[in-house]
């Protein structure tokens, strides 16, 4: 049974700046909504935190009272770890400062800040840093696991270009992480995910980056989806930094539940070398869409934000791929002739350039090796329509095991990913050194609620 919260445990936070949402209270249910509706958890406190000192009497309030911990920033990440069950939500959602120093070309965000808000602000100055391929995505848990996203082969994932962090440990100190401050403990953030505290904000290295990039969707008819995987495949082999392409299979976006094959393209150079780099995949097949062009990047990180709809419910399973082989490609287009909802997705995002040359072990995310990762994600709005989307799910990753690397990506873990190997898949060679950061400075685990690493005996 959840422990309660009484009056005189929430007098020992009296002194918040921001508020209290307790079960009784009017804004409850709007506020202990997370992005995935299949997740359905009620905390006995949510404490909406202003600023730092907030979060340090939140902190210590759910360990002296021994409630269990959720921390949410955006609230997007599918498995439902920033929610808990009677447990104590720190919510940083209101935690949206960003300050940007063009100069320097540096950025400091609060850790409530989402990508599409940081980069409004970024691109001011004509900036940015790797970020989200969903605009509402929260910065802070992309960031800690790790950051994959359309300028990634330039400028290499979120978390290589985080400068430092200052977070809130488990025993409610406030450190800067940085390399020349707690060096180890910024090693780990930068893909060890929220296992060593909340991270109050993320400075970050902001690149020269729009306003314009060259993006959008090519689409073509689902019959001829092998031949358009093997031709994403084969110009992704030589694809240069500056061009990201995701490839794979999607619905039109009519709800008509029409099924079709494509490329999302996003390329950050100039536009004559856009042009250049571009013109082979359109000029591939015979597409029933395309729709690539000139257009603001803050525009272009909304490209998929209408399948990311907060309030739909999602499931997802997802892996590395080495290679895409003849084999893969064929099991990829079987399953998704059977996928059950218009609005689903089996999509591979091409890991090259800068994010592949960073050392295996420089930063905690481990899986540096080019490649693809394929990403199976269930999307319904029916909740009659669980059970089928989620065995669509699940049959379709057990169907591509057999073409699996080790490798699993942090961020798309679902909540029953559990388990030593899920955990140890994730961590890659990183893991035993991730443990040693943890017991460190979680030595009782206060931050399980994520794809957690256990503390050392």
């Amino acid at each position: 049974m959840a422990q309660a919260v009484t009056d005189e445990m929430v007098a020992s936070l009296e002194g918040l700046s921001g508020s209290l949402v307790r079960p009784a209270d009017s804004d409850y249910e709007q506020a202990r909504q997370v992005f995935n509706a299949l997740i359905d958890k009620k905390p006995a406190l949510i404490a909406r935190c202003q600023g730092v000192g907030d979060i340090v009497d939140a902190v210590n309030f759910a360990r002296e009272n021994r409630f269990e911990v959720a921390v949410r920033g955006g609230g997007h990440n599918v498995a439902g770890k920033s929610t808990t069950e009677g447990g104590v939500m720190i919510d940083l959602s209101r935690m949206k400062g960003v300050h940007v120093d063009p100069a320097a070309r540096t950025a400091r965000a609060q850790g409530g800040v989402t990508w599409g808000e940081l980069n409004r602000e970024t691109q001011l100055h004509g900036l940015a840093v790797t970020g989200g391929i969903v605009s509402t995505t929260g910065i802070a848990g992309l960031t800690l696991g790790g950051g994959i996203g359309y300028a990634m082969g330039k400028y290499g994932l979120s978390a290589d270009n985080l400068l430092s962090a200052e977070i809130v440990t488990a025993d409610g100190r406030i450190l800067t992480a940085s390399e020349e401050e707690n060096d180890d403990l910024f090693w780990a953030l930068r893909g060890g995910g929220g296992n060593f505290g909340v991270v109050a904000s993320f400075e970050y290295r902001l690149h020269p980056l729009g306003p314009l990039v060259t993006a959008g969707l090519v689409a073509h008819p689902f019959p001829a989806a092998g031949d358009v995987l093997r031709f994403y495949r084969d110009f992704t082999a030589t694809a240069p930094d500056d061009l990201t392409v995701f490839g794979g299979m999607f619905h039109t976006p009519d709800g008509s539940g029409q099924k079709i094959a494509g490329t999302i393209v996003c390329h950050i150079g100039s536009p004559e070398q856009a042009a250049k780099d571009i013109e082979p995949l359109l000029a591939f097949g015979t597409p029933v869409m395309t729709e690539v062009g000139p257009m603001p990047y803050t525009v272009a990180n909304t490209m998929l934000d209408e399948g990311s709809q907060a309030g739909a419910f999602n499931y997802w399973k997802s892996s590395f791929l080495d290679e895409v082989s003849d084999d893969a490609i064929d099991t990829i287009v079987d399953r998704f002739a059977s996928c059950p909802s218009p609005l689903s997705i089996l999509i591979l995002e091409h890991m090259h350039g800068e994010a592949t040359r960073v050392p295996e072990t420089a930063t905690a995310f481990a899986h540096r090796s080019p490649g693809y990762n394929l990403l199976a994600a269930s999307v319904w709005l029916d909740p009659g329509a669980t059970e089928q989307n989620v065995a669509w799910t699940r049959e379709t990753y057990a169907a591509m095991q057999r073409f699996l690397a080790k490798g699993r990506y942090v961020n798309y873990l679902s909540d029953d990913d559990t388990g030593d190997d899920p955990v140890r898949s994730a961590y890659g060679a990183n893991y035993d050194r991730l443990v040693q950061v943890k017991t460190k400075y979680d030595p009782t685990n206060l931050f399980h609620l994520n794809i957690n690493i256990k503390p050392a005996a």
